[in-house]
């Protein structure tokens, strides 16, 4: 566990590779001290210190070793979600490795008694950051993206496309538009379906009404075909202009409606990317964590007693099921259905939270979002109940 790394061959685990340094230095360990816990959780911890006390390489590489399955499992789990992206396992795998530095410096062992559930939590975080940065347009249906987009993305997109002002004046009526209209209440935020045939017309009897005052020029009326394809290209263009391929780096804007081509925002502006993407970032990070702490505190405290109990010596004892069995003399499957109801309860608690945070977006929670959370929730409660340890 501690002397190993995983082999990857094309985007599949091929097999467990043994690095002789590692297993010599453990083995000198174990011949030295016999007597010495052999858990993973005292070697984990063992390394760690080892590692932030003399900044040891070897220690270092004991612990890389040693998270190579969470790497493994983490992006796995993230291809499998999101299988349409650039990046393959292989990829994701080693981008967990490059952040095994941070990890470490920013784990905490006296607030978090699991370096593995803190290694996926950050890898994990990591990867749905790459997704945001730079495929998330791409994850979106088109009518879930022109939702998003503010006015002030539109025009900079048909600008960057090379549109007439003419054609630009259209397209952004087209879309206002558009968002009048389509008003979608979906379970999914990233789901929404096609305005059907009914829906065009109505879009399309709107913009005719609106062309006379709004555009400032005399135009013909429009169909809801015409409509309908103004409104799909101003999608492909927010996609090209939020995210450009690597080979339209180095071209120049072409003044045509069909460009394929097109000149790169600057990636740099704040505002570019705060209106596409669901506001998720935590602008101030310190005063949420402590309202979902509080959000968590409150609902343990709403449970029953026999509820807290459970949870206090499955997670402060750190007892296993079987010995919770024993000590409170009630049926396995009775605490198991505690353990479960106690956790579905809180979780509960902390989507309520997370939903308060943007009240004014359509702000669903789909199956990802909460089993992101309950992942968060788990190690929550490892460190609450590890901090009440501390405090005896």
């Amino acid at each position: 566990m501690f002397s190993t790394f995983a082999q990857l061959e094309g985007n599949k685990f091929s097999r467990w590779v043994t690095d002789t340094n590692l297993r010599r230095s453990i083995l000198s360990y174990l011949n030295s001290s016999p007597e010495v816990d052999n858990s993973e959780k005292f070697w984990a911890l063992y390394w760690y210190k080892s590692w932030q006390n003399n900044c040891n390489s070897l220690a270092k590489m004991h612990l890389l070793a040693y998270l190579q399955e969470p790497f493994y499992r983490a992006s796995e789990k993230i291809t499998t979600k999101y299988a349409n992206n650039q990046y393959g396992l292989a990829d994701y795998f080693q981008i967990a490795n490059a952040e095994v530095e941070i990890i470490l410096k920013d784990f905490n062992p006296e607030k978090s008694s699991n370096l593995r559930y803190y290694a996926v939590m950050v890898v994990s975080s990591r990867f749905r950051e790459i997704l945001r940065q730079r495929k998330e347009v791409n994850i979106c249906t088109n009518w879930v993206l022109l939702r998003k987009v503010t006015k002030k993305i539109i025009l900079e997109a048909l600008n960057t496309a090379g549109l007439s002002p003419t054609a630009i004046n259209q397209h952004r009526l087209a879309w206002v538009c558009f968002k009048e209209l389509y008003v979608y209440q979906s379970s999914g935020t990233k789901k929404l379906p096609e305005p059907n045939r009914q829906l065009w017309s109505a879009i399309t009897d709107l913009y005719n009404r609106e062309r006379q005052t709004q555009l400032g020029f005399s135009t013909p009326k429009s169909t809801s075909e015409e409509i309908e394809r103004w409104l799909t290209q101003t999608a492909v263009y927010i996609r090209a202009y939020l995210f450009p391929s690597v080979k339209s780096l180095n071209t120049v804007t072409v003044n045509s409606q069909d460009a394929e081509t097109l000149d790169i925002p600057d990636l740099s502006s704040d505002s570019l990317l705060a209106d596409i993407i669901i506001k998720e970032d935590i602008q101030n990070r310190e005063q949420q964590v402590l309202q979902m702490s509080s959000a968590i505190s409150n609902a343990l405290q709403l449970l029953d007693s026999d509820s807290q109990e459970i949870l206090r010596l499955y997670y402060q004892e750190e007892l296993t099921q079987q010995q919770i069995v024993q000590r409170l003399q009630r049926s396995q499957p009775t605490i198991s259905r505690r353990l479960v109801k106690g956790r579905e309860s809180i979780l509960a608690a902390l989507v309520e939270w997370r939903q308060s945070l943007s009240p004014d977006l359509n702000n669903s929670v789909d199956s990802t979002l909460i089993e992101d959370i309950s992942i968060a929730l788990e190690e929550y409660l490892r460190i609450h109940y590890g901090n009440l340890n501390v405090k005896l």
